[in-house]
């Protein structure tokens, strides 16, 4: 920064309050330019942050913040914001372990007052800390900021239709950029693509409201239709003053001088209703780059400033994601039934590649996990086979809809349950801890875990083949492990799982992606003289019982490992061993799965070591159930070296 620069005498909003409108621009390129500097070097997502510069400068010099309480949608716009709000120096701990979030978080900062890893939560936070106001009788102001294709998901309408039943002061900013993580889709994008500011409806309606004033009631009335008419005729109808918003914009979001005086007129006009102001912003915008992709550099890897290249390290395997992908292209070259489905995550599900092979058998819904699911309910009713690719955490949002039209119905809807476990940076709101618990509950499912990118493929094609019953399958993200690929990938016996090494004194059931930290501890087991046996269950549901039960016989020790929460899959082999009596005499049984609590954010492996879910925690797990008589005996534990894990662990 050069010497002059203003952004090094912000400490906190408050230092804005000074600046003349002039160095308010200065000081936006100058957040454009750290927040580009920032990501460069840590990673992180960029797009949003960018498109939001000049509207997070100007929101912080109106309103008086904290006091003020401001609400991002989605998170992941908010490095602007932390770089304003004292948290500048913290910058480069974005993401990694006990560093900064990267989301609004409510323990990091005052700044902060509501949390969001997901979207389209904000009007509904925000009118339940404007009621909390008016309640306490007090005078802030509560500003949801809404954008990044938040606006498809159905819970903004509902707080919307809420809010605009309610004299309840509210400002809402629609950030509309024309995208969500991928290009926006649906009517109300289009919608928003058509309304457009018209000096000539304006004119014409505010002279219609000034005669209908003069007017007897009836004759009021009837202009008031006409006026109503106009601006149909001129804007299509605006569909947020019918939803009982004072509707403001298009404002073109990267201009001060019109940001500027809307923010402060709309501060200074005291008003029990909610106000929408609709902010016209650019994704991504200030920094191009031939690296760039459509996604308007949602997340990026580190890159060079100067070129724009991001660093790409040599893959070693394909990723999950891609395995899924190619196999279900390959499914649905002889299956014409196959339908993809995403909710606003085409290229992180995959589905990208898929609607580029079928574009006209692959749905982006937007940020509509719920509408996503009862979509493909309703095409699996009539003979499809829809593939619903959503993320766990994201599925999460769409329960009641997993139960009642897909569960109860037995229809086949086939789940790919991407960003299964944890998933390093991102923490604790995006991390794929309890789909096995909250799916394992229900009746009529069928669950599979991919312990490698081969297992997955045949894991796609045995659910391809599931017609009367829902079924789910989850990968982790990352590389898989270098495993060669079938050609032809051949359908699992349904509830079977398989032996990978045999023992006597150990026995491992491992439930998906931790199956190769099973292999490094039976290494380090069997150099302590513990024969172990290793076994992938590859289904949750149904469970293979015979294994569960060939393992609990001649073993001392029986363990079941899964990169979930607590009522997952061990809790089904434990269930089942209660209802069978074998737990009485049999081996001593443990049960590994993630801590009940939620994992900040950190890397893969050490999130993975705090769980103790890593080949170190299952060893000592192991030699601590053993009977004493039986432990004392050992060889000494050999010192620990380091192992370079393969990305597919995470």
């Amino acid at each position: 920064m050069p010497n002059n620069s203003l952004l090094h005498q912000i400490a906190s909003p408050t230092d804005l309050k000074s600046l003349s409108d002039a160095q308010l621009q200065q000081l936006a390129e100058e957040v454009r330019q750290e927040t580009i500097s920032v990501v460069s070097r840590t990673g992180g997502h960029l797009g949003a942050g960018l498109g939001v510069v000049e509207l997070t400068v100007a929101l912080h010099h109106v309103f008086n913040t904290p006091k003020d309480r401001l609400i991002w949608d989605v998170g992941h716009q908010t490095y602007p914001h932390k770089i304003l709000t004292g948290r500048r120096d913290q910058m480069h701990t974005l993401r990694k372990g006990g560093g900064l979030s990267g989301f609004t978080k409510r323990s990091e900062s005052e700044y902060d007052p509501f949390g969001a890893g997901h979207s389209s939560t904000s009007i509904s936070a925000a009118l339940g800390m404007a009621v909390a106001r008016d309640k306490a009788g007090e005078d802030h102001e509560v500003i949801a900021v809404i954008g990044d294709g938040a606006m498809s998901a159905g819970m903004a309408y509902e707080a919307m239709n809420n809010a605009g039943a309610m004299d309840t002061r509210l400002i809402v900013i629609l950030n509309d950029n024309d995208m969500s993580i991928a290009p926006a889709v649906g009517a109300m994008n289009n919608y928003l693509s058509r309304l457009i500011a018209s000096p000539r409806y304006r004119s014409f309606r505010d002279l219609m409201k000034q005669f209908a004033s003069h007017l007897p009631e009836p004759l009021e009335a009837a202009a008031r239709k006409t006026e109503h008419y106009a601006r149909s005729y001129w804007t299509g109808g605006n569909f947020f003053e019918e939803m009982g918003f004072y509707y403001i914009g298009p404002v073109d979001g990267h201009r001060l001088d019109h940001l500027l005086p809307v923010l402060r007129s709309v501060r200074d006009r005291k008003e029990n209703r909610p106000i929408l102001i609709h902010v016209r912003t650019e994704k991504g915008k200030g920094f191009d780059s031939p690296d760039i992709c459509e996604e308007k550099y949602h997340a990026v890897k580190r890159f060079d400033v100067a070129t724009g290249v991001q660093e790409k390290p040599k893959p070693t395997a394909p990723t999950y994601t891609r395995v899924f992908a190619d196999t279900l292209i390959w499914l649905a070259e002889k299956d014409s039934k196959i339908i993809g489905i995403t909710a606003a995550m085409p290229s992180g599900t995959g589905m990208d590649r898929f609607g580029e092979r079928f574009p006209d058998r692959m749905y982006d819904v937007g940020i509509a996990e719920q509408h996503a699911v009862t979509f493909a309910a309703g095409l699996a009713a009539e003979g499809y086979k829809p593939y619903c690719a959503i993320y766990s955490t994201f599925l999460q949002r769409a329960y009641d809809q997993v139960v009642h039209d897909v569960a109860i119905q037995k229809l086949p809807v086939r789940f790919a349950i991407d960003r299964a476990g944890l998933v390093g940076s991102d923490g604790a709101t995006h991390a794929g801890a309890f789909d096995t618990a909250y799916l394992g509950a229900l009746p009529n499912f069928v669950l599979m875990a991919a312990s490698d990118e081969a297992e997955l493929a045949r894991m796609i094609a045995t659910a391809n083949l599931i017609d009367d019953a829902p079924s789910a399958f989850r990968y982790p993200r990352g590389e898989g492990t270098g495993i060669v690929l079938p050609e032809n990938p051949k359908p699992l016996e349904i509830g079977k799982g398989r032996i990978i090494r045999e023992g006597s004194t150990i026995a491992l059931l491992s439930y998906g992606a931790r199956l190769q930290e099973c292999m490094k501890a039976s290494e380090q087991l069997e150099a302590r003289g513990l024969s172990t046996t290793i076994a992938d269950a590859r289904f949750a549901k149904p469970l293979d019982t015979a294994l569960v039960k060939k393992l609990m016989k001649n073993h001392a020790v029986f363990i079941t490992i899964e990169e979930g929460g607590i009522g997952g899959f061990g809790a089904h082999v434990l269930h089942y061993l209660s209802q069978h009596g074998l737990l009485e005499n049999g081996p001593a049984v443990r049960t590994l799965c993630l801590p009940d609590l939620f994992l900040d954010h950190d890397s893969p492996d050490a999130q993975y070591h705090a769980a103790k879910l890593d080949a170190e925690a299952i060893v000592h797990t192991a030699i601590d159930a053993l009977p004493k008589k039986k432990a004392s005996i050992l060889q000494p534990m050999p010192k620990r070296k380091r192992i370079s894990k393969k990305p597919n662990a995470t």
